[in-house]
């Protein structure tokens, strides 16, 4: 199936999180929450394509946080820009996939193996991106 790793990323204007699959394109897990100012996303950027490169990335799926009722928010535009500039850095284009609810589902899940609020915020970015890069690998099966 896959060669390389897949990587899912959550985009916030505060925080970024990055999840990789393994090799096979069977897990997705939790890596890093990249934290940046939300004005100059050039060190985010780059930290992004570093991890490509170290960790020998083929493909990334962008989660795009669309708004229920359709209209685009000033968040969907910067992580499509944000899109942009990596493809621009690493020659990846990243699938655009709809993010809608992946932090509250990540939420609900870590207060049900029994995180509280405070021990979440390190991870929750993490676990949304591994949200969104496990839904891609399972319509990919």
């Amino acid at each position: 199936m896959g060669k390389g790793r897949l990587m899912g990323i959550d985009f916030g204007m505060k925080h970024i999180g990055v999840a990789l699959s393994d090799e096979l394109w069977i897990t997705a897990s939790g890596f890093e929450t990249v934290n940046w100012n939300g004005q100059d996303d050039s060190w985010a950027v780059q930290r992004i394509a570093d991890i490509v490169k170290e960790k020998g990335v083929t493909g990334i799926v962008l989660g795009k946080p669309s708004r229920t009722d359709g209209t685009v928010s000033h968040t969907e535009e910067a992580a499509v820009s944000f899109g942009e500039k990596i493809e621009k850095m690493t020659g990846i284009k990243p699938v655009m996939k709809d993010e809608r609810y992946t932090t509250v589902l990540a939420s609900r899940f870590m207060k049900e193996v029994g995180r509280s609020s405070k021990k979440q915020r390190p991870v929750i970015d993490q676990v949304a991106a591994e949200i969104i890069l496990s839904d891609y690998l399972e319509s990919l099966r």
